[in-house]
């Protein structure tokens, strides 16, 4: 990959705790859940303005729907509207439904990619909001809307198998989520993410003509196109890197990890040893790398 092809990733951190209008029909309000996999915490969005939609409104943590209520005022949330069933997103759509009487709308239940394989636990099972059940579950092409402003609905697994994007046509932009994120790449983690269906989804985004992102968490994307296709030269860099040190002799995904993230921060090597298994489920089922019976995060694994 080159370097002109590489994505560049932003270090704009918007400030937790108080709500800004980043456009004429958008205003965010940055959770304080900061960390290591959200950047300083998850960005909730309201679209619109008297009667508005909430996206995201987050992990539910004391304090965060107060601060969104007395932001608000006398506006009405006429829907609550959730990307995807991790526990930073959609459990706050809960507290804000029981504030306001607004329906939760948008993404499905929690769902995995694949079951279990034999004794495999799921690493991620913290992260999954198994209680989330939508009022009004939203299919690709679906449409939201209110005084001045439309959200439709993108169907973009990978990250999640539930996950939605949506699109603001009114200001040419998507909300995307955790599918793109401006300042790192979207942990991609079997069995509930599928690096398949995550590429398939970045190839979707590739035509579209949104002129920018606002994502589940730090600043916004800009120039997306351009970003996109980066981000899917990224990662096929990435396989193409677990490929060349599996015909090198490495076997297993600790020693993958090492080789290919080195300098990494402690906090994220998880992370990454979940992402190199994703990719090898893919190349797997794909017949460009092999193991014996199914693959799993301890197994070890050949070219073919």
């Amino acid at each position: 990959m080159t370097q002109s092809e590489a994505p560049v990733f932003t270090r704009e951190a918007p400030q937790s705790g108080r709500i800004e209008a980043v456009s004429p029909l958008v205003r965010r309000l940055v959770c304080p859940n900061g960390g290591p996999f959200t950047q300083t915490g998850t960005c909730t969005y309201v679209v619109g303005h008297g009667r508005v939609a909430v996206i995201d409104p987050g992990p539910g943590e004391a304090g965060q729907v107060e601060a969104l209520l007395a932001a608000l005022g006398s506006e009405t949330v006429t829907a609550i509207v959730v990307t995807h069933t991790h526990r930073d997103h959609s459990p706050g759509a809960r507290a804000l439904k029981a504030a306001t009487g607004a329906p939760i709308v948008g993404c499905g239940p929690h769902r995995a990619a694949r079951a279990l394989r034999g004794s495999e636990q799921n690493l991620l099972d913290a992260a999954g909001d198994c209680d989330h059940r939508p009022d009004r579950e939203m299919r690709d092409g679906d449409v939201l809307d209110g005084p001045g402003w439309t959200l439709r609905a993108l169907e973009t697994p990978g990250h999640t198998m539930n996950h939605l994007a949506f699109a603001l046509p009114e200001e040419e932009t998507l909300f995307s989520g955790d599918h793109v994120m401006a300042w790192s790449t979207s942990i991609v983690a079997p069995p509930d993410g599928a690096m398949g269906a995550y590429m398939a989804s970045l190839d979707r985004l590739k035509g579209r003509s949104e002129r920018i992102y606002w994502p589940g968490h730090g600043g916004p994307v800009r120039e997306p196109q351009r970003f996109v296709r980066a981000l899917s030269h990224h990662r096929r860099a990435r396989e193409a890197a677990v490929l060349d040190r599996l015909a090198t002799g490495d076997r297993t995904i600790p020693a993958l990890v090492a080789q290919i993230y080195q300098g990494l921060d402690p906090r994220l090597k998880g992370a990454a040893a979940l992402s190199v298994f994703a990719h090898l489920e893919d190349l797997v089922g794909r017949g460009l790398a092999a193991t014996d019976g199914e693959p799993t995060l301890e197994g070890e694994y050949r070219t073919v």
